[in-house]
């Protein structure tokens, strides 16, 4: 498995961003870290499969307040894990309670490795109750398209690998299927807990 650690690595190849997105200030006066997207966007039907073979959708089997979704691969050598690690730990900065209330997804974007045993190991590392779906090509480039996700597979490597660029960001899926906020990679923990915060009691 690559090396969470390897932050100053990944922090260099979070180059990918999105164009839809508008700046918000500070969490403090009540607004995000993350960014609202600057023109309104919901999350797609299409069915996926999840690690034990079912069917899941963002629409049909999103039921808790907030869904976090992350597009990405598990031989992703940086970025991924710092994303994955980040959410993590900023989830472990909400309460018992808050923390019932978000589920994590994440989207392969390299089906062709990522099928649902490959998924399961990888999330296992982070937390085991956390999502992983794959299925085809074609759907996750439709959701991926719906998010304003960008990816595409890479030349094969001299080792016989390749890579998988993507869009970096993640995203909140609220219980109306809508993306309220996203964030970009290098959001910290304690930035991330307290927009999680603002998501869950919008009038606290």
């Amino acid at each position: 498995m690559p090396d969470r650690r390897r932050l100053a690595a990944a922090l260099a190849c979070a180059a990918l961003v999105l164009s839809a997105c508008s700046e918000s200030p500070s969490a403090a006066d009540g607004s995000f870290n993350g960014s609202r997207p600057s023109t309104a966007y919901a999350a797609p039907a299409t069915a996926l499969r999840d690690t034990d073979g079912a069917a899941y959708s963002l629409t049909e089997q999103t039921t808790k307040p907030v869904t976090l979704v992350f597009f990405g691969f598990t031989n992703c050598p940086d970025i991924c894990n710092l994303v994955m690690a980040n959410i993590t730990s900023g989830l472990l900065r909400l309460d018992e309670q808050d923390r019932e209330k978000v589920d994590v997804v994440f989207v392969t974007t390299d089906p062709a490795r990522d099928d649902e045993p490959a998924l399961r190991r990888y999330l296992d590392a982070f937390n085991d109750r956390f999502i992983g779906l794959t299925g085809s090509l074609d759907d996750i480039v439709d959701i991926g398209t719906a998010f304003k996700v960008y990816m595409k597979r890479e030349p094969k490597l001299p080792t016989g690998g390749y890579n998988v660029s993507h869009t970096t960001h993640f995203f909140a899926v609220d219980a109306h299927d809508q993306v309220p906020v996203l964030w970009s990679a290098d959001t910290t923990p304690a930035q991330l807990a307290d927009d999680l915060h603002l998501l869950l009691h919008p009038q606290s």
